[in-house]
């Protein structure tokens, strides 16, 4: 297949029958609770301009999304990190809607999420338990009393809340429940929309997976901190 290069060298596939078939079924998403929000209307109605072509991956390609539709601030980049965090830590910060994962270099890797709405905003100290592929989801004890008709579960795919990879934040051996994770509505990053989670473009935690491993130090600050 003959392939496009976007501004920043990432290979953007001609429209074609892979494309297309990315494009029918995330026009096709049905919205989800749990990390999943329901969305801005003019964002829905407009979903498919959103997306500039797909980067192979399995089992499903990844949709690239058009990164122009964004605040630049929230575009995946190297900035100048002078904080006190050792190398390999990930620092997300809830009040600026940006992840950075600390460089040796004096910088960090940038990069822009959607994050819980107020009052599902989680702070603190974790560590990536464990991670995944195009993961399956299942919604909280407390998601289901929310909403009792939410499915108990959803196999990985393009129309799965966690999209192509997600992070799994532990403390000790315990699963809090807190995940970083892709997501199928780009539009949202920036906003303060979902239930908790930390959302990426599904392109750039694609991009974050392959750069840490289980056991990475997660600091999750509101308010310039993460300690309460």
């Amino acid at each position: 297949m003959t392939h496009l290069m976007n501004a920043d060298q990432r290979p953007i596939p001609r429209f074609g029958a892979t494309l297309s078939r990315v494009m029918l079924a995330l026009v096709a998403i049905a919205p989800l609770a749990a990390c999943q929000t329901r969305s801005m209307q003019v964002a829905q109605d407009d979903e498919a301009a959103w997306y500039v072509g797909a980067k192979p991956d399995k089992p499903f390609d990844i949709p690239l999304v058009d990164t122009d539709r964004l605040d630049p601030k929230y575009r995946r980049q190297q900035v100048s990190y002078n904080g006190p965090e050792q190398p390999g830590t990930i620092v997300v910060d809830i009040d600026k809607r940006q992840l950075m994962l600390v460089q040796a270099d004096g910088t960090a890797m940038q990069y822009g999420v959607g994050v819980g709405k107020a009052g599902f905003s989680w702070k603190g100290e974790a560590r990536v338990g464990r991670k995944g592929v195009w993961p399956n989801w299942s919604p909280t004890t407390t998601m289901v009393a929310l909403n009792p008709d939410l499915p108990r579960t959803r196999k990985g795919g393009l129309d799965n809340p966690l999209g192509a990879r997600a992070l799994y934040l532990y403390q000790g051996n315990r699963d809090i429940l807190f995940r970083i994770h892709g997501t199928n509505e780009p539009w949202s990053i920036g906003e303060q929309l979902s239930s908790g989670c930390v959302r990426m473009l599904n392109e750039d935690i694609a991009d974050l997976y392959e750069r840490v491993p289980v056991g990475t130090r997660v600091l999750v600050k509101r308010n310039g901190k993460y300690r309460v």
